[in-house]
């Protein structure tokens, strides 16, 4: 089999500090790497500002870079993705974009100097709904038409921005046209009704200023609760073929973007909770669990992600309410493509 990567994220993100402080302990995993954030200096993290009207200085990222860079050559994990948010998300797409796009160069660029793969690129609304056109028409009162071409625009700027810091790089979406596909009931509902349906047009602009290698990935966090090795097989399917009409170019689609799936390990910890003691009571058992990353290993392109809450896969202390028994699971989902 070809050799598929494994990568972790989750409430255990790291920053490059602790990324260069416990290469061990994180080698140690089943994972090949991690999204990480980073620390400006003076505190801020980087990750949950970047998307606003602060331009961050390179030299605040200076000691962050540093410890990137010896982690990778203390030999640290090699497929490590810098996550870059759509947050706070404050600045309306026909306002001044110079900001983010002077953050989204300055991300790839030290992405690509701490020799990472890309950009985790998390289009969650976290804060404010900036992929929602209705909630941007209250406040502004232009048409569907309008926004969908201007987002067009700005999806382009940011790769275009992206690639100027790393040409040919990896963009790891949490979500691809796979959201807004899902939520349009698969095309039954127009995009302009659902709260992710900028995000296909942005999605278009992506593609369309795609160049020298650069590739997308459809994280398909849609799949974070699937239970059956089945239910990735319909997915992978809605990825490459079903979800076109919502595309505005489908072959360049087809040429440019991954397809890849994210599994939570503690899914719903909230409402079953997470048993360290009787994992039948968890929401994956680890059999089951490691039954679908397997699938879900053969079926993407180059990646899958497992992501988490409650158990941690390392800390200072190390990990932190990880049964075994998952672990090994994972273990011997991953082994075929190692």
């Amino acid at each position: 089999m070809s050799r598929k990567r494994l990568i972790e994220f989750g409430w255990d993100e790291p920053d490059p500090a602790f990324m260069r402080a416990q290469v061990a302990q994180m080698r140690a995993t089943p994972f090949d790497g991690c999204v990480f954030h980073l620390t400006a200096e003076g505190g801020a993290n980087f990750t949950w500002h970047c998307w606003s009207r602060e331009a961050f200085p390179e030299e605040a990222f200076a000691a962050a870079l540093e410890d990137l860079q010896a982690a990778y050559a203390a030999g640290g994990f090699q497929d490590n993705f810098l996550r870059f948010n759509v947050t706070p998300g404050d600045v309306d797409w026909f306002e001044d974009f110079g900001a983010i796009l002077h953050n989204a160069e300055l991300a790839a660029r030290i992405a690509r100097e701490g020799r990472c793969r890309g950009l985790l690129f998390d289009i969650e609304q976290y804060n404010h709904p900036v992929f929602h056109y209705s909630k941007l028409a209250e406040a502004t009162g232009r048409s569907w038409e309008d926004y969908a071409a201007q987002v067009r625009r700005r999806g382009a700027e940011v790769m275009e921005a992206f690639q100027r810091g790393y040409p040919g790089l990896e963009v790891f979406l949490t979500f691809g046209y796979s959201l807004p596909w899902h939520q349009s009931q698969s095309g039954a509902r127009p995009l302009e009704t659902v709260s992710y349906g900028l995000l296909a047009p942005f999605l278009d602009g992506m593609v369309e200023a795609a160049q020298g290698g650069t590739t997308l990935i459809d994280g398909h966090e849609l799949s974070y609760g699937y239970r059956e090795p089945e239910a990735f097989e319909a997915a992978a399917r809605r990825m490459r073929e079903e979800l076109l009409p919502i595309v505005a170019q489908p072959e360049r689609y087809r040429e440019v973007f991954r397809i890849s799936f994210g599994l939570w390990l503690d899914c719903r910890w909230r409402e079953v909770g997470w048993h360290i003691d009787d994992l039948s009571k968890n929401y994956h058992q680890p059999e089951q669990f490691g039954a679908c990353l397997r699938r879900a290993l053969e079926l993407c392109d180059d990646y899958v992600w497992v992501y988490s809450e409650t158990p941690r896969w390392w800390s200072p202390e190390g990990p932190i309410k990880l049964p075994e028994a998952y672990v090994q699971a994972i273990r011997r989902a991953v082994a075929p493509f190692r």
